[in-house]
């Protein structure tokens, strides 16, 4: 979609939205009308008795319910500058207790959740300053009112109300707090859902303020929902998806719900497309696609399940069907409950395989993936950073890729750094300018990732590389990038191409031509892997007795490894892990093309 039609379109959207909720906005609906509502718990119990899967889900949460109810009441403790920690573990508590009291019926669970809904009520405030803990903690605030509206006392039903009222919506129409209002990220969705759902919840009580409140979500919260045209690939990366697209989700459901309409909301370009972007996301070594900042765990996503009803797309419940599997500790996952309610209609025994064995978003932060299978522990896996560092939670990672075989991950990304850990030590993370101190950060420089380094010069900022096919066959699936305003002072021409070929080798290919001084390039890999030099451009991976065979052509690179130690007392450790790679010193204007390869050894 073009660019000028994206805007015409969200405008026209905009309007339509303020319109049709001048028209449609109900005084009163009653209560539950949050997202799980009464009808649902029927199909729910259907589920539990037909399906054993879904029986040992519903068993899990209950289980953990009961723990849940020997926990002392949660205090407004900070870390650092968030109180974010607190808020997700009430959502969790609140879910859960809130769940298991719906279906139920025992009146231990909504006792136990109503004195902590009051001990929350009763904190001096949600932490405003770092609104994503008030957003969170209005929707735990908010479910809670809603799912157990019945069981609550009418006094505890007068202070909850005003809490949310005080703590959570007030807060954000003061100016100091919202400048998530006009962001495109992750706190733009999980801010907007949390004051909407806290309006919802009581919005018979303040029918103008609930009427305000929407307009105004329904105008800011397409400022992220763009993000994800053309095809879906979210900006900030798996960790953030799981984030800030839940959110949306939670925020599109209750929309839906609370009116019958989500006023063109999931018909936004690429959104019912992000679902199919994390599918490809999970390599099958277990881990993720971890660029920028995320961890490299396969997580368990509820919101795929409300994807896979919305486009009767059960294939997109592949990983999720696979790890509800075989995880072990899927309820410290807040939002678990909610998979009863969005996956009603799915079933978890027949799986659906995936058709695609490919991906490539284009968008603020394009990426690719592609794999040999679907099905084999030991297929090949490489995903494909394009995109710019200056992304919400961006690393200078373009280039990058990580590659999974004999199910294994060969070339790996760090992936990110507790915030806690550095900001306590006064690092300025959240710089994006060329100088930042966010750059010096061991994780998030180009050195530390798999791609060039020239001239040992940091990546510009404000470069971006784009990622389009060149090839796609049986035989030969290929990607490729234009890297050179990322080295716009070092170098005339860089490019790089990615091919997966005959579903057995990886390869990767780079034309460089330098400027007019010469230097140093450095091709980078970072692994776990033990290397091993085997003579002139060749080298070797090993790990749990597995072999992965490296080889540079083209050029006389002879492979090294070196440390990743880091440079700084703040920098986390990275124990067990090296970079691999070559150096090549080049002359003025020299034009240098290579290929490397990787291959297993079966």
């Amino acid at each position: 979609m073009k660019k000028g039609f994206l805007i015409y379109w969200l405008f026209v959207a905009q309007i339509t939205l303020a319109q049709d909720f001048n028209r449609l906005l109900p005084a009163a609906q009653g209560h539950p009308r949050l997202l799980f509502l009464k009808s649902d718990e029927a199909i729910i119990h259907r589920n539990i008795q037909q399906d054993s899967l879904w029986a040992n889900l519903h068993q899990q949460i209950l289980k953990e319910a009961d723990l849940l109810l020997s926990k002392q009441p949660l205090e407004r403790k900070q870390i650092g500058r968030r109180l974010l920690g607190v808020s997700r573990e009430m959502l969790r508590r609140t879910l859960f207790w809130s769940y298991a009291y719906r279906m139920t019926q025992q009146p231990i669970y909504a006792q136990r959740a109503e004195k902590e809904l009051l001990q929350i009520c009763q904190f001096t405030d949600w932490n405003p300053s770092h609104f994503l803990d008030v957003a969170e903690m209005t929707t735990a605030v908010a479910i809670g009112y809603d799912w157990l509206f019945d069981a609550l006392s009418p006094e505890s039903k007068k202070l909850i109300k005003s809490a949310i009222l005080s703590k959570g919506i007030e807060p954000s129409y003061d100016e100091r707090y919202t400048s998530w209002l006009k962001a495109s990220h992750n706190w733009n969705q999980v801010c907007n859902a949390g004051m909407s759902l806290g309006i919802l919840a009581i919005q018979e009580d303040y029918p103008e303020k609930a009427k305000e409140l929407l307009q105004r979500a329904q105008k800011s919260i397409v400022l992220p929902m763009k993000d994800y045209g053309p095809d879906g690939a979210y900006p900030e990366g798996y960790a953030y998806w799981g984030y800030g697209t839940s959110f949306q989700v939670l925020y599109n459901d209750a929309i839906e719900k609370a009116y019958g309409s989500n006023f063109g909301l999931n018909e936004s370009p690429g959104f019912y497309a992000g679902a199919n972007y994390l599918l490809h996301m999970a390599g099958p070594s277990g881990k993720n696609f971890n660029y920028s900042d995320s961890g490299d765990g396969i997580d368990f996503h509820p919101a795929m399940f409300w994807f896979a009803a919305k486009t009767q797309n059960n294939s997109l419940l592949f990983t999720e069907v696979n790890t509800l599997k075989v995880a072990k500790n899927l309820v410290t996952d807040r939002l678990l409950p909610l998979v009863m309610v969005w996956g009603k209609e799915a079933s978890l025994v027949h799986q659906t395989i995936p058709a695609k064995l490919s991906y490539l978003g284009a968008g603020p932060n394009p990426v690719a993936m592609m794999r040999s299978s679907w099905t084999d522990h030991n297929a090949l896996y490489v995903g494909v950073k394009g995109g710019s560092p200056s992304v919400n939670h961006g690393h200078m990672d373009v280039g990058s890729f990580v590659f999974d075989a004999l199910g294994e991950r060969w070339a790996m990304d760090f992936g990110m750094q507790n915030y806690e850990s550095l900001e306590s030590k006064g690092v300025g993370i959240w710089g994006k300018e060329q100088n930042s101190q966010r750059w010096d950060v061991f994780r998030y420089h180009n050195k530390s990732h798999n791609t060039l380094t020239l001239n040992n010069q940091l990546q510009a900022v404000k470069g971006k590389a784009e990622l389009r096919w060149k090839l796609q066959t049986n035989k030969r699936t290929e990607v490729s990038m234009d890297l050179r305003s990322l080295y716009a002072d070092q170098a005339k021409e860089v490019s790089r191409q990615v091919a997966l070929v005959n579903k057995r080798k990886l390869e990767i290919s780079d034309r460089v031509q330098w400027g007019k001084q010469g230097g140093e390039l450095v091709w980078t890999m970072l692994t776990a892997a033990e290397f091993h030099a085997d003579g002139p451009g060749k080298a070797h991976l090993t790990q749990k007795g597995k072999r992965l065979n490296l080889q540079v052509k083209g050029v006389k690179g002879e492979w090294v490894t070196w440390s990743t130690e880091p440079n700084h007392d703040y920098d986390a450790p990275n124990p067990g892990t090296r970079f691999v790679g070559f150096k090549l010193a080049t002359q003025p204007d020299q034009k240098l093309q290579y290929q490397v390869v990787l291959e297993p050894v079966h």
